[in-house]
């Protein structure tokens, strides 16, 4: 078989140069060593992990939204209790409900006050405060006529300052609500111009009040600074009530100037103006019943004199 295999025709003497002897032929490189581990693709970039700088950035946005969300609630919820309590007066009108009266009392309630329902949400709070702030006004007018009453008890000569306190209490009290409350309360309730006005200039008389009670000029009816240190000199005791009721006409000062620059910036906001101001009060004079009747009675009369003057037979 090996005869059948070998080429015939070649050369028995020629040799390939190309061809190696049997003893160097090349060897084969040695295998890689296999890995048995499975294989682990490596990411080219690490995925960014969660911070906590993160996490409380999405609490505190999910936090704005459940307050955001209580806010519409509340607003929701007094939309429907100012529509009940509208349904609920009827035609008949709302009744009046301050001064809180008993209902056996000879007197009944004067005003109409709900804050929560009259005063616009974003002016709630300030009219709250300014109404705690009259309540002050009051209740430190009605220490002040104490501590006057017992200046007089230690000192005889005081009885015109007790006379003065309890004639302050009667008269500032009724008039400081009807004159600068109750038109700032009609100022939030409608936008109005006019009464934001009428409050201020009243107002600024109030401050000024409250200064001169501050400082307690004696023989004024004040338990003030002056008029403390003098009732300091004849009684200790009663000098130091009269230095705690000092320091609270300070108080109500100081309280009341913070107050007027916080409702004359809201009045700012609001787009009232002395112009809406006029074109309000003549509004107001012209549509009123008394008026026109007065103006009728007067153009009548007018018109019935010269009349007269026209048809006066000449000698």
């Amino acid at each position: 078989m090996s005869d059948f295999d070998s080429n015939p025709f070649a050369d028995p003497d020629f040799s390939n140069p190309f061809q190696e002897p049997p003893g160097n032929a090349p060897k084969a490189p040695p295998a890689p060593p296999q890995n048995t581990q499975p294989a682990i693709m490596k990411p080219t970039e690490e995925p960014p992990a969660y911070s906590q700088q993160q996490t409380q950035d999405q609490a505190r946005a999910q936090a704005e939204l459940l307050r955001r969300q209580e806010e519409l609630e509340k607003k929701a919820a007094e939309l429907d209790r100012r529509e009940r309590e509208l349904q609920s007066h009827g035609a008949g009108g709302r009744k009046n409900n301050w001064p809180p009266l008993p209902e056996k009392f000879p007197v009944g309630p004067c005003f109409y006050h709900d804050i929560a329902v009259d005063i616009p949400v974003e002016f709630q709070k300030t009219v709250k405060i300014m109404y705690n702030l009259w309540m002050f006004h009051t209740g430190t007018l009605f220490v002040n006529m104490f501590g006057c009453l017992a200046w007089f008890c230690v000192d005889a000569t005081r009885g015109v300052d007790f006379g003065l306190a309890m004639l302050w209490f009667m008269l500032f009290t009724p008039c400081s609500f009807v004159c600068w409350y109750r038109p700032l309360y009609g100022a939030f309730r409608s936008d109005s111009s006019f009464r934001f006005f009428v409050f201020f200039f009243v107002y600024i008389c109030q401050f000024g009040v409250h200064v001169l009670q501050s400082i307690g000029l004696t023989s004024w009816g004040t338990c003030g600074w002056i008029a403390a240190l003098t009732g300091l000199n004849t009684s200790v005791p009663v000098g130091i009530i009269m230095l705690l009721i000092a320091a609270l006409f300070t108080a109500l000062s100081v309280g009341s100037l913070i107050m007027f620059k916080k409702v004359h910036a809201l009045y700012r906001t609001t787009g009232a103006s002395f112009e809406k101001a006029q074109q309000e009060f003549a509004t107001g004079v012209m549509s009123n019943k008394t008026v026109q009747t007065a103006a009728a009675n007067a153009a009548a009369n007018a018109a019935s004199n010269a009349a007269r003057g026209n048809f006066k037979p000449t000698p």
